[in-house]
């Protein structure tokens, strides 16, 4: 087992009553599980996202923390928050990474797989590619 390891699970949902099709605005949350699988506590500082529509819009999503906190995860610990992002079309990527720095002093950026965002007439939920 790695002394640095992160698991990160992501949950998207397209969100009908904040969209407007009409309007081309396409409303998505996602709901995220970062989890200590290493045996050394590490910070999470900083996320970095990539989100595009497939109309081929892109927009990225750095900054310090996650929802204005900057979790302490010690090894087995998870932290899990909701977010959400729009889109000009019906369906698109988002990926990413987060920075930590371990309690060592460590530093590491732990990959966030793809996630396919979609919308559809039943409200279809997204799916994380593997």
């Amino acid at each position: 087992m790695s002394s640095y390891n992160v698991q990160i699970d992501v949950q998207p949902e397209y969100v009908a009553d904040q969209s407007n099709p009409l309007q081309q605005v396409f409303a998505f949350a996602y709901t995220v599980t970062v989890t200590n699988t290493g045996t050394v506590a590490a910070q999470l500082i900083s996320r970095h996202w990539v989100i595009q529509d497939e109309s081929g819009h892109t927009h990225e999503v750095k900054g310090l923390g996650v929802v204005g906190q900057q979790p302490l995860l010690r090894p087995g610990e998870s932290f899990q928050y909701t977010s959400g992002c729009r889109l000009q079309a019906p369906s698109g990527t988002m990926h990413g990474s987060y920075f930590f720095v371990a309690e060592d002093g460590h530093r590491f950026d732990a990959p966030i797989s793809t996630l396919v965002l979609e919308s559809s007439g039943s409200g279809l939920t997204g799916r994380t590619l593997h």
